[in-house]
């Protein structure tokens, strides 16, 4: 008898939720890097154990939000902690549950959804400051349990998926067993590149470009030729990504596939072009159009 367990990461921006979900599934199923707001949609990460699949929602940084993309990243937290089977909220630690935090512990006990506390960047702090936040959290709400972790070192992972296993019940397995995540490769190409405008460029830049993928083809000999378009926000900004002489998207573009040919396992041929979209992100149909749309 097989069976499947739905768990929503929650938590404020850069806790660590797409680097625990890449550790948990073995794979980059979701971009990382040290700005906040990397994620900006709902991931499905798969992770089958045995008989028991877990299904994993990756979810964006719980934050205040600034634009019409930020709504909708909240909304998409907000609803993925209902109808799920349990929720890990994900904090660091620090002795000080602040209003992010509260707002997701209020929401997890409106829909009344199991929840385990999940204190990650234990490396970081001495046993003394962990049991401070563990009190502090524990008088806060009644977790299922509490796993101390280190995503980046892998430290606590294996004692967190067996308190998920706790949560799947009997039943056929959401997703076939030999797939890793619900997105399309264009769109993990798409974040890839992403994921490297936001490590090489400072500031404001990097969080309001998007990337789509208008050619995505494979030829005979398994080479695959894409074709990727960067939308920034500002005239100045496609000045910053271009860089002199082109040296930065060149350096964004080499970055980049350098990692989607890893990921895709052969040659990659890619093309990049930037092209302004003033103020996309307070742009409903824009928003759609890249995808982030609830439907």
């Amino acid at each position: 008898m097989t069976k499947a367990a739905i768990i929503t990461i929650a938590g404020r921006p850069n806790v660590g939720k797409s680097t625990l979900v890449n550790t948990l599934t073995g794979e980059k199923v979701a971009i990382v890097t040290p700005k906040p707001q990397t994620t900006r949609t709902r991931i499905f990460a798969v992770v089958n154990r045995g008989d028991t699949q877990l299904v994993l929602v990756d979810t964006p940084g719980f934050h205040k939000p600034r634009t019409r993309l930020g709504d909708y990243m909240v909304s998409v937290v907000k609803e993925s902690i209902v109808d799920v089977d349990a929720v890990a909220l994900i904090v660091e630690p620090v002795d000080n549950i602040g209003p992010q935090e509260q707002v997701l512990l209020e929401r997890i006990k409106a829909a009344g959804v199991p929840a385990i506390l999940v204190i990650n960047k234990i490396d970081t702090v001495k046993k003394e400051e962990l049991l401070k936040v563990i009190d502090r959290y524990a008088k806060a709400h009644s977790f299922d349990a509490v796993v101390p972790i280190s995503a980046k070192l892998g430290d606590g992972v294996e004692l967190l998926l067996k308190e998920f296993e706790r949560y799947a019940v009997e039943g056929p397995h959401l997703f076939p067993d030999g797939m890793i995540t619900d997105q399309p490769e264009k769109q993990i190409v798409a974040e890839i590149i992403r994921e490297k405008l936001l490590i090489c460029l400072e500031r404001e830049v990097p969080h309001g470009t998007a990337v789509e993928i208008t050619k995505f083809s494979e030829r005979d000999d398994g080479i695959i030729d894409l074709d990727a378009t960067i939308y920034c926000e500002k005239q100045s900004h496609k000045g910053m990504i271009i860089g002199k002489n082109g040296a930065m998207l060149k350096k964004i573009g080499q970055l980049a596939r350098e990692d989607i040919e890893r990921f895709m396992g052969t040659k990659v041929f890619m093309q990049t072009w930037v092209k302004v979209k003033e103020n996309w992100r307070d742009s409903q149909s824009a928003i759609r159009n890249f995808g982030f749309d609830h439907d």
